[in-house]
């Protein structure tokens, strides 16, 4: 009797499972050259536009993976663009600051200090330069009673507004070693403490949390100090009514 022949092996196909995976891995891959893209770039506005693309290709409902990405839009400072509005905003608060300039410039004339004070507008802001005659004897301080000409002016202009307040001590670069002043470090940051801690006694108005001071010894010299009238300029308190919009570079150009 013929054997019956034994049927073949029945050959399976081979298995695709292995694209799941693969598609997942690569997906993953994108994913984190797009963080690396993310964290390298400055341009907000494109990456914004590519986590979005990015976004919609692969979300299938549920919260995106690139939900957020890009730089934070918050900061210590206010950088604006022209797209954010920041141009407008950055011109609105520069008139008010060159109107303080104005009430500042129009008092220092009628009352004859233009020897004493001058203010100057700079991309930080609102620049008050007190020369050191006006404020403190040579070496000291203590404020001299000439400060009452200055002082409630200044905290007059300043209390309505809302930027911060910066105060700085500056020196010449002679050097001083007293028992109460061992360097131009401790006499610039007093006499900035001290000038700061008058302006607010002035106003009840004024918000503390606004102020600051700084003392920066001789280290930011304005004039030459190898000659007498540099020095005295170097001799100085400095108030910066900061700015609270700052421009990109870039914009910068297009509002001047």
């Amino acid at each position: 009797m013929a054997k019956k022949k034994r049927p073949k092996p029945h050959e399976e196909e081979a298995s695709e499972a292995w694209l799941l995976p693969y598609s997942d891995l690569m997906t993953l891959l994108l994913a984190l050259f797009i963080c690396l893209f993310a964290i390298s770039q400055t341009d907000e506005t494109k990456l914004t536009q590519m986590a979005q693309a990015f976004s919609s290709a692969f979300n299938t409902g549920g919260p995106s993976f690139f939900q957020g990405a890009g730089p934070s839009s918050t900061s210590s400072r206010d950088y604006l663009s022209d797209e954010d509005g920041g141009a407008e905003a950055y011109l609105a608060e520069n008139s008010q600051l060159e109107a303080v300039k104005k009430n500042l410039e129009e008092y220092i004339s009628q009352n004859e200090l233009q020897d004493d004070l001058n203010a100057t507008m700079t991309e930080e802001g609102l620049m008050i330069r007190i020369k050191e005659k006006a404020l403190f004897p040579s070496g000291s301080a203590d404020l001299v009673p000439g400060v009452q000409r200055i002082g409630p002016a200044i905290a007059a202009l300043v209390a309505p507004i809302p930027q911060r307040i910066l105060i700085s001590g500056h020196t010449d670069n002679v050097p001083i070693n007293s028992a109460q002043f061992p360097s131009n470090w401790e006499l610039s940051s007093m006499r900035a403490l001290n000038f700061m801690k008058f302006i607010l006694a002035q106003d009840n108005r004024i918000n503390p949390a606004r102020f600051s001071a700084l003392g920066c010894s001789e280290y930011r010299p304005i004039a030459d100090n190898s000659t007498e009238e540099g020095r005295t300029q170097n001799r100085r308190v400095e108030v910066l009514i900061e700015r609270a919009v700052h421009l990109d570079k870039s914009d910068m150009q297009t509002v001047r």
